[in-house]
């Protein structure tokens, strides 16, 4: 029986994917849920698993080739096995070629009016798989081939050699072009400005030195910062609103949830999973969420459906060793918290110069719809309950 191999379905945002990567070859045995080929869309890269056990008999993409949705790429033949594939594949050649012989001067067997269409279009039918008895190529293969893109061979890096300085030249993957759009797209349209604040970290460093033993093994899983810093957002956005909106052509679309954005790492680029209803979380249940996006993230094995939505993000530059940035806004979002490295500063307490963890807090924010008091009150919240995490339990 032969089964379909059908690209997945896409999210709503994402039209088409490329093929990244191709695993199997035609002939080769696959099992059931066999990463067939990886697909690289504008959020992510997907794995192709394999519809059914068998042996790939078609395949119709290569490297690099653009797909869509639910496109038919090959098929399975699930009553074949690799020991009767290999000797079919081996007889089909000759077979073909007597045939061909026949037919006179090793011509490609075509129906005429495939011939035909193949002469006008240009479509070269020895490149044309046939669908025909016998394999005869028939119109529709031909009109097909005609209006199939040619496949593009996978990109490789280009040196170009400028005296004794070498450059290198290489593509941008799907993944970087969609982020540089919508870095651009997103100071083109918001106007965004930036609000700054340092908050000292003893408190939490003091509270999370204390109870990390026992949190992780109540809950099987680390205490880190970010946990605090999603509750401590959540906080401040219920206070002010208008940061947990979205703009709506020349409406203000305020939202009664709270899906908080973590951006993260990979090796692909910056990718945003989100934290759904992060109001109605533990401090462990974020944990555990983080902890396995950061995973997942790695693997490039996140779903469409963690990568869109978020009404609010979060950023952390200082795992890399950032002092302070201006984080850029994630459309449609109206504002972004970026989180910076901790380090230990001179400040002034009760008159005292002390020696104590400081980060640097920014706020970006759309100054289309927040106005300069809710943006920097909202941080001032974020930054007293880092400072003070009973402020969390007593909800001040």
């Amino acid at each position: 029986m032969l089964i379909e191999i059908k690209i997945p379905v896409f999210a709503e945002s994402v039209t088409e994917g490329t093929i990244a990567a191709l695993h199997k070859k035609v002939g080769d045995a696959v099992a059931r849920d066999e990463n067939l080929a990886d697909i690289e869309t504008d959020k992510i890269m997907l794995e192709l698993p394999a519809p059914q056990a068998g042996v790939l008999v078609e395949l119709s993409v290569a490297a690099g080739d653009t797909v869509t949705s639910q496109q038919i790429i090959g098929k399975i033949d699930t009553a074949a096995s690799v020991a009767a594939a290999a000797p079919a594949a081996a007889a089909a050649a000759p077979a073909v070629a007597e045939v061909s012989a026949q037919a006179g001067n090793n011509e490609v067997l075509a129906m005429p009016a495939a011939k035909k269409l193949a002469a006008e279009a240009g479509v070269d039918l020895s490149s044309v798989a046939g669908s025909g008895r016998d394999g005869r190529v028939l119109k529709e293969d031909v009109a097909a081939a005609a209006s199939k893109p040619a496949a593009k061979p996978a990109a490789a890096p280009v040196v170009v050699a400028v005296g004794e300085r070498p450059e290198q030249r290489v593509p941008m993957t799907r993944l970087r072009k969609v982020v540089a759009e919508r870095l651009v797209q997103s100071q083109q349209t918001n106007a965004i400005l930036t609000t700054f604040n340092e908050v000292n970290m003893k408190p939490l460093m003091d509270l999370r030195n204390q109870y990390k033993d026992k949190f992780e093994k109540a809950h099987g899983v680390k205490l880190g910062f970010m946990g605090f810093f999603v509750k401590a957002a959540v906080h401040a956005l219920k206070k002010f609103p208008i940061l947990n909106a979205s703009v709506d052509g020349t409406d203000i679309v305020y939202h009664g949830y709270f899906d908080i954005g973590v951006a993260v790492g990979s090796p692909r680029g910056l990718v945003v999973p989100v934290i759904r209803n992060a109001d109605q979380l533990s401090l462990a249940d974020i944990e555990k969420q983080i902890a396995d996006f950061g995973k997942r993230a790695q693997e490039g094995k996140l779903g469409l459906d963690e990568l869109t939505g978020g009404t609010y993000t979060i950023s952390n530059g200082g795992t890399f060793g950032s002092m302070m940035s201006t984080p850029i806004i994630n459309p449609p979002q109206s504002a972004i918290l970026g989180m910076h490295a901790t380090k230990e500063r001179a400040v002034v307490e009760n008159g005292q110069i002390v020696a104590r963890p400081m980060m640097y807090l920014a706020q970006s924010y759309d100054h289309r719809i927040i106005d300069g008091r809710e943006a920097v009150m909202s941080l001032v919240a974020i930054k007293d309950v880092i400072e003070d995490p009973a402020r969390l339990i007593l909800d001040l």
